[in-house]
């Protein structure tokens, strides 16, 4: 059986409990997008040679468990890393900080960074010394194709993010970034990621299912 504590991750059973207390700490709309960004890992990592699918469901359930502590901006992803380093889930504490990160670099976020100069210090030397793993990029991938309502194209999840948190002078290359993610899981799985994941069409276009 796995253990996955070694694995840096609570289990499922776990991640629910997670999620449902973070439910319950900040109602909002970030509670279902992680639910869709987590099943959108499932799926894409279940058509993937090398990622386990559990691992990817519960890392995308969670990568915005910082959202638990309350409305904030960037402070959401060291709050996170905080919340999952402490109970000794290392990897999804990693993924809590990369996944806003398609573009290496610290200041290429939508939203400001509302924490300490510590924390942002840290946060930059942490990007600049690691080298992203396909679990990184996975999550950085489906938290770009999750709307609270379901699934859509990225340019909408693109859109909605702008709308809300305005653009910067990083937002054309994190955008043509993602792009590259996209590109990376479909040659991995040979097949668009849109075929495998329900209801693209309906909620791009918010049609009824």
């Amino acid at each position: 059986m796995k253990n996955y504590l070694e694995e840096g991750i609570p289990t499922l059973k776990e991640a629910k409990i997670i999620l449902e207390e973070g439910s319950k700490l900040n109602p909002g709309p970030w509670i279902d997008h992680s639910s869709y960004a987590g099943k959108a890992a499932e799926l894409i990592a279940k058509e993937d040679k090398e990622l386990d699918s559990n691992i990817a469901l519960i890392l995308g359930m969670l990568h915005d468990i910082g959202r638990r502590y309350g409305v904030t901006s960037m402070r959401h992803s060291i709050d996170g890393y905080n919340f999952a380093a402490e109970r000794g889930y290392n990897l999804l504490a990693r993924i809590c900080l990369t996944h806003s990160h398609p573009l290496q670099d610290v200041d290429a976020v939508f939203g400001k960074w509302d924490c300490s100069n510590e924390e942002y210090k840290f946060v930059k030397e942490y990007l600049e010394n690691i080298q992203y793993s396909a679990y990184d990029k996975l999550i950085q991938l489906c938290d770009a194709l999750a709307l609270p309502t379901g699934y859509c194209l990225m340019e909408k999840r693109m859109l909605d993010v702008a709308l809300r948190h305005g653009v910067n002078r990083y937002t054309i290359d994190k955008w043509k970034e993602t792009f590259e993610l996209k590109k990376y899981f479909e040659e991995r799985i040979g097949k668009s990621i849109y075929s495998i994941l329900p209801n693209v069409i309906e909620n791009t276009f918010e049609l009824k299912n």
